[in-house]
């Protein structure tokens, strides 16, 4: 019989928050020499050459240091990339590269994962804790919380005079270039001090997820769905309302470890998210299905109908977009395994 997320109360120790700050297991084994850039988009090639330019800086900084008054040895600011592009165009890919590519310790995580991490831990602990490392990468930095832009803002500053490098990329919607360039400016404007550090560059492209596939797969009946799950070692299966309870009782952070060890997820009975609350915590879900590698597969309503027409006009529709994105993908894996 399969398990359930719901029966699952997962729990992380606050000393174990840095620790597991590492790119997903799907982002392993990749390297600059592996992304292989669009010869349409030259923009890729660009960002590869930058990354690259910029991963042999970090060592650089955190070695070196400047001489200041009396020959006395202080340390060096850190660096700053900023990579701002569409969807699936590689960024990530591009991001891991650089912290495969920089000495330890260094820190990975997204920047939804970094603010628990900091909620966690205090500011002033992550600071103490992250200040050793000489590089920080920050995926999907986004700016639809003040209070959490302003946090983590503050928190680079501190870093970044510390000697720590940062690296962050954001999504742009396609066809929105214009506020893809209105957010790369508020990045930069947010983080004051750090601005005249960071360079910024485009990524351009079309998601791969969705290069010559075909749409989104029909969800399967109730029975189809029990019996994949049943012959699925390893799988989870849950009924849609019960696990959006359950997440309500979860940290975010510790949806990592809900997950772990899971081979597939099977989820009956999906429908439109009922409100932006549970949307977004199925976004974060979505997001660690993803860097798991979890292929998902449903009965009721498609993986892309999950978000109202309301939700996509609203100010979230970046997560929501990327959660779809990403959810299609997984549920593609599945029909295709």
């Amino acid at each position: 019989m399969p398990q359930r997320l719901v029966d699952r109360s997962p729990v992380v120790l606050a000393d174990q928050l840095i620790a597991q700050m590492v790119p997903p297991a799907m982002f392993d084994d990749v390297s600059f020499g592996s992304y292989i850039p669009d010869p349409e988009q030259p923009s890729q090639a660009a960002a590869v050459r930058a990354a690259e330019e910029f991963a042999g800086k970090v060592a650089k900084i955190r070695a070196g240091g400047r001489r200041g008054l009396f020959g006395k040895k202080t340390q060096a600011s850190g660096a700053g990339l900023y990579l701002d592009g569409g969807f699936g165009v590689g960024k990530t890919h591009l991001l891991a590269s650089i912290f495969h590519s920089s000495p330890s310790p260094k820190a990975f995580g997204t920047f939804v994962e970094l603010t628990h991490v900091v909620g966690a831990l205090g500011f002033n602990n992550a600071v103490e804790q992250l200040s050793a490392h000489s590089v920080l990468c920050i995926d999907e930095f986004e700016l639809d919380d003040p209070g959490d832009t302003m946090l983590v803002s503050r928190l680079l500053t501190e870093l970044s005079a510390r000697g720590v490098s940062i690296v962050a990329t954001s999504n742009t919607l396609p066809g929105q270039l214009g506020e893809g360039r209105f957010a790369a400016q508020d990045f930069l404007r947010e983080i004051k001090k750090l601005g005249s550090i960071f360079e910024t560059l485009r990524v351009d492209g079309p998601d791969y997820r969705h290069r010559d596939l075909p749409p989104a797969p029909e969800p399967i009946s109730e029975e189809s769905l029990v019996e994949r799950a049943e012959a699925t070692p390893g799988s989870t299966l849950d009924d849609f309302d019960a696990l959006c309870a359950h997440l309500s009782t979860l940290h975010p952070s510790r949806y990592n470890k809900l997950i772990a060890d899971v081979s597939a997820v099977y989820i009956s009975g999906v429908h439109a998210a009922s409100d932006q609350s549970v949307a977004l915590r199925l976004v974060v879900l979505a997001d660690r299905l993803y860097d798991a590698n979890i292929p998902v597969t449903v009965s009721g309503a498609k993986l892309d109908e999950i978000f109202t027409p309301e939700m996509l006009a609203g100010g979230y529709r970046k997560k929501y977009l990327r959660a779809t994105s990403r959810l299609l993908a997984l549920s593609r894996f599945e029909v295709a395994a």
